[in-house]
């Protein structure tokens, strides 16, 4: 599986730089102008991991295949996107399908860089996004109720639904996220959730752009982003995404050289993928043959069978068992047959509980 997130925020906040930057490639245009992103930018970028190349090189093959995280970059919503202000309505479909969102806000002041407001205000910035969101699925729902309407008359099964629906509508109307409603967590509104993909049940990571000098301590800007992000409960990272972007032709090392002149010691890639998988719950775990290293991502809790379904639903049909090693071991011990001469390969069942970083040999038949 591959983690999808979705850059979101006003025009020139930063996004498409925080997208250059997370990338490091020159992928998505960058111009002082709204609206500068027409389409959506998207690029599949490895999940840094030393783990990974550390393993290549104890079984000696070339080629190390890191897990991978799909980013995407929208146009700059405005004020009024959910009722296609600025062709907000089609970039915020572009959306429902990200697993998280980056939601950049603009912690930085220059008067050579447009913004929307006179200055930058992060609270009111923020709450125009996320007015925003919350419009959209509302309006969504609003279609959705009036199908169940329809089509309830005929069918009995579907009065709860449709009750419950309109209890989300009334919900998301006095302007509340949706993993808030009380009726949340029932089987009918997670699988209403499947089918909207509401914008506002997405998980957020706010994403401060700092200048330089705003690495080392936070502006007032930033703590007033981190207030918002206590408030909601959500996850905030600070980062400067113009040095970011400007190392894009360096080196891994020559990067964290370059960040450590500014006082930071990851990345913003590392910081958002680092955040990101500890929000959705996720976990990466090894397999190698001879000619490669895989890295594979699963959700924290996952089984043997189902990670192993990752790889090919054969695996998971066909499990029989899983032989494992945790990384630290492999690393301690060199290798694969120096870690059973020592008798530290577990063989697993069904019922083992993958770890981070676990590397595993699935043994099946089909």
């Amino acid at each position: 599986m591959s983690l999808n997130i979705g850059i979101v925020g006003l025009p020139n906040v930063g996004k498409s730089t925080t997208f250059n930057a997370l990338t490091k490639e020159q992928n998505a245009q960058v111009a002082n102008y709204p609206f500068c992103t027409i389409q959506p930018n998207k690029a599949i970028v490895p999940v840094p991991d030393g783990r990974i190349h550390q393993l290549a090189h104890m079984v000696e093959v070339e080629r190390a295949i890191p897990a991978t995280i799909e980013f995407m970059d929208i146009a700059g919503l405005v004020k009024g996107a959910s009722q296609g202000e600025g062709l907000g309505n089609q970039f915020l479909g572009n959306i429902r399908d990200a697993d998280a969102l980056i939601h950049v806000v603009r912690c930085f002041d220059d008067p050579n860089v447009v913004h929307v407001s006179p200055n930058p205000d992060p609270r009111a910035d923020i709450e125009i996004i996320n007015t925003e969101l919350a419009l959209a699925d509302l309006q969504q729902l609003e279609r959705k109720i009036e199908k169940l309407e329809s089509q309830a008359k005929g069918d009995k099964k579907l009065r709860p639904v449709l009750e419950m629906a309109r209890a989300l509508q009334d919900y998301l109307g006095a302007g509340l996220p949706a993993p808030q409603f009380e009726q949340w967590a029932d089987p009918m509104c997670q699988a209403l959730n499947q089918e909207m993909r509401f914008l506002t049940a997405k998980p957020v990571i706010y994403a401060a752009n700092v200048d330089e000098a705003g690495l080392e301590t936070d502006n007032g800007y930033v703590q007033a982003a981190r207030a918002v992000a206590a408030e909601q409960g959500a996850q905030i990272i600070k980062l400067c995404a113009r040095l970011e972007e400007e190392m894009a032709g360096l080196t891994d090392e020559e990067r964290h050289e370059y960040l450590a002149l500014s006082g930071v010691a990851e990345s913003g890639l590392e910081k958002i993928i680092r955040t990101g998988y500890g929000l959705l719950g996720l976990i990466s775990y090894f397999t190698f043959n001879a000619e490669e290293v895989r890295a594979w991502t699963i959700r924290a809790g996952w089984t043997a069978p189902q990670a192993a379904g990752v790889i090919h639903t054969d695996f998971e049909k066909g499990f029989i068992r899983a032989e494992v090693v945790p990384f630290a071991v492999f690393a301690e011990y060199g290798g694969w047959t120096a870690v059973k001469s020592a008798g530290l390969l577990h063989i697993e069942g069904r019922e083992y509980v993958v770890q981070d970083g676990d590397v595993i040999y699935f043994r099946f038949n089909v």
